[in-house]
């Protein structure tokens, strides 16, 4: 009886569906459904000895990969073989008899899938932690002037860290430096409310968005013209005003 090349059992194991005629085989031969479940079990192995915490899934160009490693393994370290080395041929099977496993063979695909699946883990496990660890842009809005600040301009910026917290980047120009102070608010789209999120010290400040601020109600930015008069409402002078967009 033949078997199941063990490149194609290495690849059944990293999840590569198997042929019709594949199935129908392991479900009748001991000796490949044996190597399959060595090779699967290397697979699992390789998946729990790295301790990365919760990983999402990766994109499928990383399984892919795996395939390609599985797949670019030499059939023999031609290299090593002396190059004066006699050629002996291997004795002949008896009729009737199955072929024997190559068993070194096999070792060099369990060690080659192995090696693939750390090396695709360690990829998906620095992916994660890149993005769980730099802030993402999740929207923005270009701030216009009102008429009574002619020539101000300005742009937002919202971005949310992986801990779900969300800041708002605000950067003015050509915004004269007028008595009392600039202050910075996200309002509803029907100005029915709005949340101060404080001062902006200069031309760019970064301010923390509340956590029980819905920023798809309150869409507006806005900085604001206050007077040094002690009453925390918007004064209705704006400076500049715009609608987030969301990535």
């Amino acid at each position: 009886m033949s078997h199941l090349d063990p490149e194609r059992l290495a690849l059944v194991a990293v999840g590569e569906a198997p042929t019709d005629a594949e199935t129908a085989h392991l479900a009748t031969c001991d000796v490949c459904s044996l190597e399959l479940a060595e090779f699967e079990h290397t697979v699992a192995v390789g998946r729990s000895t790295v301790s990365l915490g919760e990983l999402e899934t990766p994109p499928e160009r990383v399984w892919d990969r795996i395939l390609d490693e599985v797949r670019s393994q030499p059939e023999v370290a031609a290299s090593r073989i002396p190059p004066d080395a006699p050629v002996v041929s291997p004795p002949a099977a008896p009729e009737n008899q199955p072929e024997p496993r190559r068993k070194p063979r096999r070792g060099r695909m369990l060690f080659a899938l192995a090696a693939s699946i750390a090396v695709v883990l360690a990829i998906a496990g620095v992916w994660n932690l890149v993005r769980t660890t730099q802030p993402v842009e999740i929207a923005s809005a270009t701030l216009d002037a009102f008429p009574a600040h002619p020539g101000a301009a300005g742009t937002a910026r919202v971005t949310e860290l992986s801990d779900g917290e969300r800041t708002l980047t605000v950067s003015l120009d050509d915004v004269d430096e007028s008595d009392g102070f600039r202050e910075v608010w996200l309002i509803t789209a029907d100005a029915s409310d709005l949340v101060s999120l404080g001062e902006l010290d200069g031309k760019k400040g970064t301010f923390v968005v509340p956590e029980d601020v819905d920023l798809r109600d309150y869409v507006l930015v806005d900085v604001s013209q206050e007077p040094l008069d002690g009453n925390p409402a918007h004064s209705g002078d704006s400076i500049v005003r715009g609608q987030l967009d969301f990535s």
